[in-house]
């Protein structure tokens, strides 16, 4: 009894990491699935895309409290903010630059694109998805393959695939991915992160022309 005790529980390290793989595909293809199938039959009807939404939303919140994953540990604190913020500053304003410097080089006047209303919600937008990609995917994938390069190469491949059919645009969230899974594993802090993603979001925005990342726009919505 002793020894299949013992077994057993030298089985419990690698249950819990192919749950948090699982996890990470269950909310990744969730994603997906409102990208790519939701939104290309629900029409007018937007609301359709909240049911796998909530259920993505249900999944995760359970998987913490099953975890017993605080606030604090999640990323929603103060405490480190500052911190968090010098390590995201000068990648950043090097991010700025040079999209600035890009769109100098193609001609596009700089920040001459139009203010639109939907740029309000950005941060709210950019806070849901640091949520989602590091306060919870970068959190299993550290549980699965641990700290370091595996777990950051997994977070940024999954955030660029999200943000395709987009060329560019995967590319740029791929970097940007690895950028922000690197600093939320030395100082998670969700917070410091959704503002570092709105500064360059709104940058690209304000500064590219909407022909060349279609608007931002991902998934199905790519198309039309």
């Amino acid at each position: 009894m002793k020894a299949e005790s013992k077994n057993f529980d030298d089985s419990l390290p690698s249950l819990s990491r192919a749950l948090a793989v699982w996890e990470i595909v269950s909310v990744f293809s969730s994603c997906l699935i409102v990208e790519w199938v939701v939104l290309a039959f629900a029409g007018k009807n937007k609301l359709i895309a909240a049911i796998p939404v909530l259920l993505v939303v249900a999944l995760m919140l359970v998987s913490h409290r099953q975890r017993g994953e605080t606030l604090r540990d999640i990323g929603l604190r103060t405490d480190n903010f500052l911190a968090a913020c010098r390590l995201l500053l000068l990648p950043t304003a090097l991010a700025v630059l040079l999209i600035l410097t890009a769109a100098w080089l193609m001609g596009y006047p700089i920040f001459a694109q139009p203010w639109r209303a939907r740029f309000l919600s950005l941060p709210l937008w950019t806070f849901v998805q640091q949520y989602t990609l590091n306060g919870f995917i970068n959190r299993r994938a550290q549980l699965a393959f641990g700290k370091g390069l595996k777990s950051l190469m997994l977070v940024a491949v999954v955030f660029s695939v999200l943000h395709l059919p987009s060329p560019l645009l995967s590319v740029l969230t791929l970097v940007g991915g690895l950028l922000w899974g690197a600093v939320y594993q030395r100082q998670p802090n969700l917070f410091a992160l959704a503002l570092s993603h709105t500064i360059i979001s709104l940058t690209v925005a304000l500064t590219m022309r909407p022909g060349l990342l279609y608007s931002l726009r991902v998934g199905f919505k790519y198309f039309g």
